[in-house]
């Protein structure tokens, strides 16, 4: 559903290409959503053969091969305004590989679970500071709304509740809590 929304909603805005697509979702909504490039050109297809986007022109640059330009159609638009309203109203429950992990780590000796935790710890912490640093980069773009601050303190908020959890298993594991 994302992809397909993200594609409708950019094209609902202006005429795009492919590869500007891409663009969009790298440079401003990388972030917070895993959209791979694969699946972009993928859903055009399909949402091009559902009707609800169109080829508006061809461009060609050159000896460049030639680019489609899409435009969104109108049941493209309704299309979007129900994945807009049914995302609204869909609340996720996350499920964790690494839950799976917990349950056999008394398989793995101690140290090498505190190894694993201590790096995952500083990856966090890693995505954290560069979360910070591509909003301050992000909400300083004129084409990026004032709302994106929301998105990323949504995401800053799931990964620092990430970091505290997994440091306090460190420290339960530690003082022997889960022995």
């Amino acid at each position: 559903m994302t992809v397909r929304m993200v594609i409708l909603g950019l094209l609902r805005e202006q005429l795009l290409h492919g590869y500007e697509i891409k663009h969009i979702i790298e440079e401003h909504m990388g972030d917070w959503t895993s959209i791979a490039f694969g699946s972009i050109y993928f859903a055009l297809g399909k949402l091009s053969e559902e009707g609800f986007v169109e080829v508006a022109s061809v461009e060609q640059e050159g000896n460049r091969p030639s680019r489609s330009v899409y435009q969104i159609t109108d049941s493209g638009r309704e299309e979007f305004m129900r994945l807009l309203r049914e995302g609204w109203q869909k609340v996720e429950r996350q499920y964790y590989d690494f839950d799976v992990c917990l349950f056999f780590m008394r398989h793995l000796p101690q140290n090498e679970v505190k190894v694993y935790l201590q790096r995952r710890r500083d990856i966090l912490e890693e995505i954290l500071e560069h979360i910070e640093c591509h909003r301050s980069e992000q909400l300083s773009m004129p084409e990026v709304p004032a709302l994106a601050d929301a998105i990323f303190n949504h995401t800053k908020f799931h990964t620092r509740a990430e970091l505290q959890w997994v440091s306090d298993l460190i420290t339960k594991l530690e003082s022997g809590a889960y022995s």
